[in-house]
């Protein structure tokens, strides 16, 4: 008797291996709770959920919205910083089958009402301190939940049982918005299957031991801080819950605790070491820290892996595939890259193409395709977009890389011209047209500039025929317009004829980027 299922053609799965298919996160996770009921699962400031009680809190919220009627598929959005209910929220949908809409809480009215309208929540849960921001921005009336007293009401009433159900690991578990190439946020819908692949990934490229802590501080509703907090639960790890950059907190929780691994970003890095250095840190035990070399300067690289005792993370990943297609390379510690070269990471197929989807030889830039378990499964309601994306039965990430006969890889541009500015994504499409609605304006271009604290940051050049209109008129219509970290951080003027541009009458932004340089 055999088997190797390859020599039967006409293989019919059986019930065992169909049940195989079926783990989701919910169920994982509460499987999780025998093995670990007494570990603590999240600790948030003064506040501590043992998996029991996370277990308890979670299937009592799951039970508590489809007691309202929210159905399997539905979603349910949420507006909150960093804080417990919001891990809360993505185990009770992953009980339930609901979809977490992870709303950014650092977007303006224009772009949050934009996101709350391209999903159509259930219900939307809010904290205290983004309700003002929800009422500007939804001119719809969603049913909310606000955390704190009624929140926890809404949990007492509900029951703490297992809301068992059959839930496809292809079906999606949370959106998460990622710009979209005219600068309006997109709906990245990540299933059961991606988030169970990446938790996998995650162990596995970065040698996560089982009941590690992670440090949750960037914004839960980023990849950063959701893919990793639910990769440590499904293993029995700790989340520490920090609301946002916090030097202290955060060090604090590194001197107590041992990690294997710390996130980093641009913007915070500088601070981060500067704040290092005056305490003194003694770091408990942490094995690798960083991410986005590229837009990091060296000289902090080598202070942060230095200070912390620990490798610098040479990261290339996205929204959309997780930590693949190259997080898997790491600078030594104290080491100064002479290049910041990338390794493929396991868990995924990556190819560089042209712009027929032909492969590129070695040395030649050619856009990043991929395909594996970790890779989302389409943009919410862009039928059109995903068909393009997903061409040829590879995603295609938009961005440039080489490979060098080595096989590392080197990243080069974004295809489609894009700002990546202290861990977010700045399309210039969506600042050009906000100036756009000032008249005195002819003709804008947005570029970007290298900055030590950011990575990254937007300036304007501006053609105009009125010569009242000055930088503090631009700068000030596009605060009324755009979220901070989207807005110009210098405006230039320069005549029609200096805007540099192709045969076609393309402008060529790197020729503007250039003048910044040379200045």
């Amino acid at each position: 008797m055999t088997n190797d299922i390859s020599a039967t053609p006409d293989y019919i799965p059986t019930p065992l291996t169909l049940s195989s298919h079926h783990a989701t996160v919910g169920t994982l996770f509460h499987n999780r709770v025998t093995v670990n009921p007494s570990h603590l699962a999240v600790v948030d400031g003064k506040r501590k959920l043992t998996y029991t009680a996370l277990e308890d809190r979670s299937n009592r919220l799951a039970n508590g919205l489809l007691d309202l009627g929210i159905k399997r598929g539905d979603r349910v959005a949420i507006l909150a910083h960093n804080c417990q209910e919001y891990i809360e929220l993505e185990i009770a949908a992953a009980k339930a089958g609901f979809i977490v809409a992870a709303l950014n809480c650092r977007l303006g009215t224009r772009e949050l009402t934009h996101c709350i309208h391209l999903v159509a929540p259930k219900i939307i849960i809010v904290q205290a301190s983004t309700v003002a921001n929800l009422k500007a921005s939804s001119t719809l009336a969603y049913p909310q939940i606000l955390i704190g007293k009624e929140y926890e009401e809404f949990l007492c009433v509900s029951s703490s049982e297992y809301p068992n159900l059959d839930i496809d690991p292809e079906s999606g578990l949370m959106i998460l918005y990622t710009s979209g190439t005219t600068g309006m946020p997109k709906g990245a819908l990540i299933s059961h299957r991606a988030f169970i692949a990446r938790a996998m990934c995650f162990a596995s490229e970065m040698q996560i031991p089982i009941n590690d802590h992670y440090c949750a501080w960037p914004p839960i509703y980023h990849m950063a801080s959701t893919d990793q907090l639910l990769a440590t639960l499904l293993r029995g790890g700790t989340v520490h819950v920090v609301d946002g950059y916090n030097a202290d907190k955060i060090i604090t929780i590194l001197e107590q605790e041992i990690m294997q691994f710390m996130f980093l970003m641009p913007g915070m890095i500088g601070d981060f070491v500067k704040v290092l250095k005056q305490r003194k840190v003694k770091v408990k035990g942490l094995a690798l820290c960083g991410a986005m070399a590229d837009l990091v300067p060296l000289d902090d690289i080598v202070a942060a892996s230095t200070l912390l005792n620990a490798k610098y993370l040479n990261s290339f990943g996205a929204t959309e595939t997780g930590l693949p297609p190259a997080t898997s390379s790491l600078f030594d510690i104290g080491e100064r890259p002479a290049k910041l070269s990338k390794r493929q990471s396991a868990f995924c197929e990556l190819r560089l193409v042209d712009s027929d989807d032909n492969d590129v030889p070695n040395g030649s830039p050619g856009e990043a395709v991929v395909r594996g378990p970790t890779l989302f499964s389409g943009y919410w309601n862009a039928t059109e977009e995903n068909e393009a994306c997903f061409r040829n039965g590879w995603f295609h990430m938009g961005d440039v890389l080489r490979r060098n006969e080595d096989g590392t890889l080197d990243y080069v541009d974004r295809l489609k011209y894009m700002i990546k500015s202290g861990g977010e994504n700045i399309y210039p499409a969506e600042i050009e047209q906000v100036l756009a609605m000032e008249s005195r304006i002819i003709e804008s271009i947005v570029v970007r500039k290298k900055d030590d604290k950011w990575g990254e940051v937007p300036v304007v050049f501006i053609t105009t025929n009125d010569s009242t209109l000055c930088a503090d008129d631009i700068l000030e219509h596009c605060k009324k317009h755009l979220s901070r970290y989207k807005q110009p951080k210098e405006v230039i003027f320069i005549t029609h004829a200096d805007i540099p541009r192709s045969t076609t009458g393309k402008i060529q932004r790197h020729v503007l980027e250039g003048k910044l340089t040379l200045d």
